[in-house]
């Protein structure tokens, strides 16, 4: 490693970055498998292989090294946050598609790591959650609410066949034992919403307060690994703590405006993915905002988004349409966000800059 000047801390290579994020996974997605069932552990490996080969594939075909690119470990990360994101009983061929899809068209057509405007995983995220909506929604309950989780080799069937052998479905699973099928807490309460029912009525339930239950440890563990990031000084604490505070402050106004038809702070903050969001999702270091006052903006933006969307919009959750939003606009928030050099005035630095962007555009 090279030595770096006193005003700088020593950078770690990007391989070991992305396995530091992969550790810092491990207690969210401990939780995760614990509520949720085998199908969390199979969507890590169907996911890690595919995203891995679909590198290796494409990087073959540009006449690269693929031994030398897949050691930086991004396509393993890509698969691993994908595979914690979509369902447990996602059928293989979607999984498949999702993954390719985000290493492919999200990252190797932009020029590989580095290059690419948007987070690979939530592209694949998205195509999937346009594509095969009933499938992306398909969530299993929490352990609390069924004793008829998916064995290991039920789930590998689910995810292969749709099926077991006995001929169950992921819906004979889903159902609970008074023939109510239960979906994620955001789901639950956008669809009960829609009903006319009140929110005093829809959280009083003991199945739905059960199923969040498992949803808040989930987020729970995601923020433990969050903290060791930012501990280990691997992601900076403006986005994750401008967004969480976003999302804090725009639903708890909704709240007080009215508690019947608007999500309490805290439910947005223990549900779905907010925590990995937050930590792991928003903070990718190639898509996000770069400066300071850029990573503040950039976070705040993706908060506000997330709670309009969930509350608002066609789909129960939003991380990865408000990420995918806010990447869009990072190169204009770093441009009007960034520091002035020490030594130049900000009319000087933009003279410069207008100077060096014609000379680039003569080139």
């Amino acid at each position: 490693m090279k030595l770096s000047s006193p005003f700088f801390h020593h950078s770690l290579p990007t391989n070991k970055v992305m396995l530091l994020v992969i550790l810092a996974l491990i207690p969210g997605a401990a939780i995760q498998f614990y509520f949720f069932g085998y199908g969390v552990l199979i969507n890590l490996i169907l996911c890690s292989i595919f995203a891995v080969t679909a590198e290796y594939f494409v990087l073959y075909l540009r006449n690269r090294a693929p031994q030398e690119v897949l050691k930086d470990n991004s396509a393993l990360l890509t698969g691993i946050l994908l595979g914690l994101a979509i369902p447990t009983t996602l059928p293989i061929w979607m999984t498949f598609i999702g993954t390719w899809f985000a290493i492919i068209f999200a990252k190797q057509l932009y020029g590989g790591l580095g290059l690419n405007p948007f987070n690979p995983a939530m592209v694949g995220y998205v195509l999937l959650l346009i594509s095969f909506p009933v499938e992306m929604t398909a969530w299993m309950p929490s352990r609390d609410l069924t004793a008829n989780q998916p064995s290991l080799v039920q789930s590998l069937e689910l995810v292969l066949f749709s099926q077991t052998s006995s001929g169950l479905t992921v819906n004979d699973f889903r159902t609970l034992a008074d023939g109510y099928t239960m979906a994620t807490p955001l789901d639950h309460v956008k669809t009960e919403h829609v009903l006319g029912k009140m929110s005093s009525e829809i959280f009083s339930k003991e199945l739905f307060q059960a199923n969040q239950n498992g949803w808040m440890w989930v987020n729970f563990g995601y923020l433990i690994g969050g903290i060791y990031l930012l501990f280990n000084k691997v992601i900076r604490w403006q986005i994750p703590v401008s967004l969480l505070a976003s999302i804090f402050v725009t639903s708890g106004v909704l709240n007080l405006f009215d508690e019947e038809l608007f999500s309490s702070s805290w439910f947005h903050l223990t549900s779905g993915a907010t925590m990995l969001g937050a930590f792991f999702i928003a903070t990718d270091p190639v898509s996000a905002a770069t400066t300071p006052k850029g990573r503040l903006i950039y976070g705040a933006s993706i908060g506000f988004l997330v709670v309009i969307i969930r509350t608002f919009g066609g789909y129960p959750e939003a991380i990865a349409f408000a990420v995918l939003l806010l990447n869009l606009a990072t190169p204009t928030i770093d441009h009007y966000t960034k520091p002035t050099i020490y030594g130049h005035s900000k009319d000087q630095q933009d003279q410069d800059d207008d100077k060096q962007n014609g000379t680039a555009a003569n080139e």
